[in-house]
């Protein structure tokens, strides 16, 4: 981005008089001064700390402005401020100011699973012939979004925004401020039911995504879900849907899965073998997701085959690395829930191996009354005789454990609290070798990517 400060002042409403700082150039913006460059505005918010107090940081490491929350007195006089209201609701004026003037094609993406990795595909796709800007990381709620378009190079031409929930409201808040050209839902699950109470609950809020949606804009979903098919039947727009059933607008054919990729045909394009380069027949909905979006916008089916075999993947989702012992690692540490932990069970217990399989899992959250059975169904996703040991992390997964000693009182099973993570990682380098694979997947709460680090790094022998 680049705007003069004046531009930016009349976008957020500014309160104060910022005529003597009208010209001054803003190429970015940051709300952690760490992460400022060099003619970055800064946008203190209020979290668990006061973003205020870091605006020295954030001249430091190059700001030329600040926006500054009016209730605050000791606003500075010698550096660029804009004074606002609420330093929130500032950027994501801005951010919707910005979304005007650029005016990209928007598709935004939700959903309880695989919202990050179709992410990654539809940018992927849509860039063979677009230029495009996608969600950074797991940008995806009231700040990240609005950062997300403010990151918009002046070129771009396609934007692809995920958008997360936990809350009745929040993805109707997201909607309305990028008005997205296409809403995508990829699945429905269990993640935030502690919030929501029941999958229809939770259906219904997912379905929130399209109350921004343009009235000429379509909405893509997944059609093997009853709950979304029901709920998109009252939807004026155009709708797509894509899925395993032949039911579907666009779905899979002869799916063939390997360690590291896997392949599958399309209704629409029969003639042509499309590879993902991720391990599941569960992704491979994501893909079809991405392949809806490239039949909506015309993409050429050669220029897609291409872009899901190369497509760039967010860090731990899903991803095979190689521990200090020469160990393959299937890292899915960054987010957990019943329907992704059995879907990627499946699928490891699949993937061809030399040595031993191993499976570490932590604890699954926000699952709230149900989380204790929740944890114990994913004993029905775990085949004893394809697995040489389950290491479960978390008090909830002890309901995994009784499950497993009821239903394969044979498989070896061992149980840690998530203040033991370090006694885990040197029990775990104990036992791996060269030819063995090792499955680490729990909630972002639990902290499994401290034991990825341990397995993955030989100073800590």
């Amino acid at each position: 981005m680049k705007m003069q400060l004046a531009e930016i002042a009349r976008a957020v409403g500014a309160i104060n008089d910022f005529e003597q700082w009208r010209d001054i150039s803003v190429t970015s913006v940051a709300f952690d001064s760490r992460h400022l460059q060099p003619g970055g505005l800064f946008i203190p918010l209020n979290g668990e700390q006061d973003g205020h107090k870091f605006v020295q940081s954030a001249i430091d490491h190059g700001a030329v402005a600040t926006l500054w929350a009016k209730d605050l007195a000791t606003a500075p006089t010698d550096f660029p401020v804009i004074q606002v209201a609420d330093s929130l609701k500032a950027l994501q004026a801005l951010a919707q100011y910005y979304l005007l003037k650029i005016y990209p094609r928007v598709v935004a993406i939700t959903g309880s699973n695989g919202k990050t990795t179709t992410k990654d595909m539809v940018a992927s796709v849509l860039a063979t012939q677009f230029n495009v800007t996608k969600t950074n990381a797991n940008f995806n709620n009231e700040i990240g979004v609005p950062m997300t378009v403010l990151s918009m190079e002046p070129n771009t031409e396609m934007l692809v925004v995920e958008m997360g929930m936990d809350r009745p409201g929040q993805l109707d808040f997201l909607s309305k401020l990028v008005k997205p050209d296409v809403a995508i839902v990829t699945m429905i699950g269990e993640a935030h039911i502690e919030f929501f109470g029941t999958r229809d609950k939770i259906a219904d809020a997912k379905l929130e995504i399209t109350h921004g949606l343009n009235d000429d804009g379509i909405f893509v979903y997944n059609g093997d879900e009853p709950l979304l098919r029901e709920r998109a039947a009252d939807l004026p727009q155009r709708q797509v849907t894509f899925g395993q059933q032949g039911t579907n607008d666009l779905f899979s054919k002869d799916i063939e899965g390997e360690a590291t990729s896997t392949s599958f045909k399309a209704n629409q394009w029969p003639d042509t073998t499309f590879t993902i380069p991720m391990l599941g027949t569960y992704n491979v909905n994501n893909a079809l997701a991405a392949l809806s979006v490239a039949s909506i916008y015309r993409i050429r089916p050669e220029n897609a085959q291409r872009a899901l075999a190369n497509v760039d993947l967010t860090e731990n989702r899903a991803e095979w690395l190689e521990g200090q012992q020469g160990e393959a690692i299937l890292s899915d540490v960054y987010n957990s829930n019943p329907t992704a932990a059995k879907e990627v069970l499946t699928a490891f217990s699949q993937t061809p191996v030399k040595g031993n399989r191993y499976v570490v899992l932590g604890d699954m959250l926000e699952l709230g009354k149900q989380a204790d059975a929740m944890h114990a169904s994913l004993a029905t996703a775990i085949t004893p005789s394809k697995m040489t040991k389950v290491f479960l992390v978390g008090p909830h997964m002890e309901a995994l454990q009784r499950a497993l000693a009821k239903d394969a009182p044979d498989l070896a099973v061992a149980h840690y609290a998530t203040t033991e993570l370090a006694q885990l990682s040197q029990d775990l380098k104990a036992v791996l070798t060269k030819d063995d694979q090792i499955l680490l997947k729990g909630s972002h709460g639990i902290h499994l990517e401290q034991v990825l680090a341990a397995l993955k790094d030989s100073s800590e022998n």
